[in-house]
């Protein structure tokens, strides 16, 4: 069953997060990652909201989560943990 990173960012420090961004897709592609959205528009309807919204599916909730544990990610996630302020959640889905 394929699984799905949802992530709700609001970047800080542009400059750094672009770097997070190109180094966090290989990553996230060498895990069978695919980018649904990747966008700003967004209605929102309840909670906080965040100027970012990234859907990024999975093969299997066991991909999802290595990669994000990867050396490769955490190595790209570095320039991201100062510059954004972010939930992430992997869920399983169809």
């Amino acid at each position: 069953m394929a699984a799905y990173w949802i992530a709700h960012v609001e970047v800080t420090d542009p400059e750094a997060y672009g770097e997070y961004a190109k180094r966090a897709t290989d990553a996230i592609e060498a895990h069978g990652g695919e980018f649904l959205a990747r966008a700003t528009r967004t209605i929102w309807l309840e909670g906080d909201e965040r100027a970012r919204n990234v859907v990024v599916r999975f093969p299997s909730l066991e991909d999802a989560e290595r990669c994000y544990r990867s050396d490769a990610y955490q190595e790209a996630f570095s320039f991201a943990r100062n510059a954004a302020v972010r939930d992430l959640c992997i869920i399983e889905g169809n």
